[in-house]
């Protein structure tokens, strides 16, 4: 471990001390917001059945989720064992669980047992597809009928089973994961259960803590990850019709992801195949940095085929510049490119591999889990 990880960790774990926390959680979802917590300085206990946690079996994966915690086992069918755990939550600011809606009343777990021996304690349930019967905001739902501007909440999906691909495909995120050619792509990276679950819940918790602070009382906040996951599709809700108001289709149309105004529509951003296969990510949104761009490829006839100046995507000239572009970067390899625009300021860099990610000097300051913290603290 460097001194450079050891330093910033170090910096920002003083922010969460004191902040003691009961993660009844397993998998991915929950462990991942405990760690964010705990790499925060705050007193995590992990809690697990007997048998343990699933992702036990994962080895590095459940050191990597799970280090710097406190674990303790018990029967969650035992009665007496339920009690030692409450005893835990009376001393605890914050319990995350996710089971599905109803076990924790099942297990003598809900919140309102709990309210009775510790008010102030935050409750936080990661759920698949939240809860029903309740009042929701953006995805995270509260039992409580207080919250002003929301809408009641009647899905009958709060007791099915899902993971993460089941949760992106039903936020309708799956879908916009397609190649240029449309083929749907299955990709590796959680996003349902690391953005739609942990940060969400992290998020949600931290702003529960503080209201608790304040107000002396806790509450019970169930994170929904497939409404967590829609609610961050912001930009292609807006950009879609865009794109149809300028094609001129009508705003109900369907407009396949490949051709929204970020999905690789407009030439000045979108990914080129090179010589050996590889790619180049091109991110030359604003007029400069397309200039620029430009100007490094020798060709500067493209430099007013932009958005900004008005040449849309549905423009030939615009079409035109999309494939000459492709050309140019099939002419060379990944590695010249990657030569070419590292000292050049214009948004572009080559889509590196998770091997070559990890031995990048941008990562150099990874833990032995291959973690960095997504902050730092500026001195």
């Amino acid at each position: 471990m460097t001194d450079m990880h050891v330093s910033n960790h170090d910096q920002m774990a003083d922010c969460l001390q004191g902040l003691r926390v009961i993660d009844l959680t397993r998998n991915l979802p929950g462990p991942f917001a405990t760690r964010l917590l705990a790499d925060l300085g705050a007193d995590v206990l992990k809690i697990e059945p007997k048998q343990g946690d699933p992702a036990r079996v994962f080895g590095e994966l459940f050191a990597a989720l799970n280090h710097g915690k406190t674990t303790e086992k018990y029967d969650f069918h035992d009665p007496k064992e339920i009690e030692a755990i409450k005893a835990h939550l009376k001393e605890a600011d914050v319990m995350l669980d996710s089971f599905r809606p109803g076990v924790l009343a099942e297990m003598g777990l809900d919140a309102k047992t709990l309210h009775v021996i510790n008010p102030k304690l935050v409750i936080v349930s990661i759920t698949g597809y939240g809860v029903a019967d309740c009042h929701s905001t953006e995805g995270v739902y509260l039992e409580s009928a207080e919250s002003k501007n929301s809408s009641q909440v009647t899905h009958d999906w709060a007791n099915k089973a899902g993971h993460d691909i089941n949760f992106m495909a039903m936020s309708g995120v799956l879908d916009q994961l397609k190649t240029a050619q449309g083929e749907q792509a299955m990709p590796n990276i959680q996003f349902a259960d690391l953005a739609g679950g942990s940060d969400t819940a992290v998020i949600a918790l931290l702003a529960a803590v503080f209201a608790a602070q304040r107000t002396g009382r806790g509450r019970h906040i169930a994170i929904s990850m497939t409404h967590s996951l829609y609610n961050h599709m912001v930009m292609p809700k807006v950009t879609g019709k865009l794109i149809n108001s300028l094609s001129g289709k009508d705003l109900n149309d369907i407009l396949l992801p490949q051709h929204d105004f970020l999905g690789g529509a407009l030439p000045c951003y979108r990914l080129y195949q090179t010589a050996d296969q590889r790619h180049m990510a091109v991110g030359s949104l604003e007029l400069k940095f397309w200039q620029g761009l430009c100007e490094v490829l020798e060709l500067p006839s493209l430099k007013e085929i932009h958005w900004q100046l008005g040449i849309m995507p549905n423009r030939p000239e615009s079409e035109a510049a999309t494939n000459t572009i492709a050309k140019k970067f099939a002419s060379q390899t990944l590695e010249h490119w990657q030569r070419v625009f590292s000292a050049k300021d214009v948004c572009v860099t080559p889509v590196l591999s998770l091997h070559e990610a990890k031995a990048h000097p941008l990562f150099a300051h990874q833990d032995e889990h291959h973690s960095t913290s997504g902050w730092q603290q500026v001195n």
